[in-house]
């Protein structure tokens, strides 16, 4: 026995050490990482911080503990967004590999919890139709990952017919309005619908719907004097990377996107250590990480959620009770969109995802095939609405 305790605390002991010398490590590399009454700490809070639920959402407690770890490691990720010094290499690789996480399979008790709290838009739409009724709905879609599947090569991120067939349709209906990080009109030349509201470049270049003049109802570039500085970091960016196989830098007019989906991973170092020179004498901007790309954008206050709260306010709905937008989106900058409309509580964010997400939306979609779906019943909704042939 007396053996048994001494082998038991040598053991103790020896865990003890090395989860502090893994702590000490992280630490100098700019990464936090929380000892377990700290991650159900931070779960908690996360947990507290959401229960402002959407007007159709019940109010349900945030998935267990289980998650708890991805949610500590968001919280980390968005610390290391370069908004003041840029962090060290090995803190930007870090942050590369957490941009695109490890999945739970979608019949993990991860995903199942997640799901009880973020119910399909499909499965719950009789309970949308029934709140949507007498209210104006506003629709807003992001394209990547949402209209489009998610693809290698962005410049062949192609919607469907029948996905652009859905769109205009919701058109017909319903204000609706493309924001996405793309530039305005590259997402147009995808889109080819003029009925629509753009807002490009992460909702700093907003244009309204085409009458067939040259003359656009609503104009919004926030971020018009950053161009500049853009275009020359642009410039600096592709020579910096053209030796980086898979690199590819895309303009997106006011802001950039540096993609590294199809670049080995031992690269990444080099390629975060080449965009970290570049941008190291450009304080006005700053970078944050989406799905396999750095993000590059202008220091200014301004996201998805400012401009979806821009177009409510051109169309008349600032301050209107009767009004219920909807915003459909899959990547982390959405976010912002889906956090102003859970502080209005009013209307409610459908996330695109397979698999379980730190999300402020009230519903989640699993695809664009079934972001089509949605969109359709919408249509026939309404359609049967107006015959007065639907009982919710």
């Amino acid at each position: 026995m007396n053996m048994f305790l001494r082998v038991f605390k040598y053991r103790t002991q020896n865990n003890t050490n090395k989860k502090k010398q893994e702590s000490e490590k992280m630490t100098n590399q700019n990464v936090v990482v929380s000892d377990a009454k700290s991650t159900m700490k931070v779960a908690a809070v996360a947990m507290a911080a959401m229960s402002n639920t959407s007007i159709f959402s019940p109010a349900v407690p945030k998935p267990p503990s289980s998650s708890a770890g991805r949610f500590v490691r968001r919280k980390a990720l968005k610390k290391l967004e370069t908004q003041g010094g840029p962090p060290k290499i090995s803190a930007w690789v870090d942050s590369m590999r957490a941009s695109s996480p490890a999945k739970s399979p979608p019949s993990s008790p991860d995903h199942d919890s997640w799901m009880v709290t973020h119910p399909s838009a499909l499965e719950m739409f009789e309970e949308i139709a029934k709140s949507s009724k007498g209210k104006k709905i506003v629709m807003f879609l992001d394209y990547d990952g949402t209209l489009s599947p998610i693809v290698q090569d962005p410049d062949r991120a192609f919607m469907s017919d029948e996905m652009r067939a859905a769109v205009k349709s919701v058109a017909r209906y319903f204000p609706t309005a493309i924001v996405s990080g793309r530039g305005k009109d590259k997402v147009h030349d995808f889109v080819k619908l003029n009925e629509l509201y753009y807002a490009g470049s992460h909702g700093m270049d907003i244009e309204g719907p085409s009458n067939g003049s040259d003359d656009k109802s609503i104009v919004c570039q926030p971020a018009s004097e950053f161009l500049p500085i853009i275009n020359e970091v642009y410039k600096k960016l592709v020579s910096k990377t053209q030796f980086i196989e898979g690199a590819y830098v895309e303009s997106n007019k006011f802001c950039l996107s540096v993609h590294f989906r199809n670049v080995d991973e031992k690269k990444w170092p080099e390629l975060a250590e080449q965009v970290k020179e570049v941008l190291s004498d450009y304080p006005k901007l700053k970078m944050t990480y989406g799905r396999k790309v750095l993000e590059i954008k202008p220091t200014i206050k301004w996201n998805k959620g400012k401009a979806l709260e821009f177009l409510l306010e051109a169309l008349g709905f600032s301050n209107s009770k009767d009004v219920l937008p909807i915003y459909i989106g899959d990547d982390r900058t959405d976010e912002d969109a889906f956090k102003v409309l859970r502080k209005k509580k009013q209307g409610f964010g459908i996330l695109v995802s397979k698999f379980p997400k730190e999300t402020s939306a009230a519903y989640t979609l699993q695809d664009p095939s079934e972001v089509m779906c949605f969109l359709q019943r919408m249509v026939e909704w309404k359609q049967a609405s107006q015959r007065g042939y639907y009982r919710s």
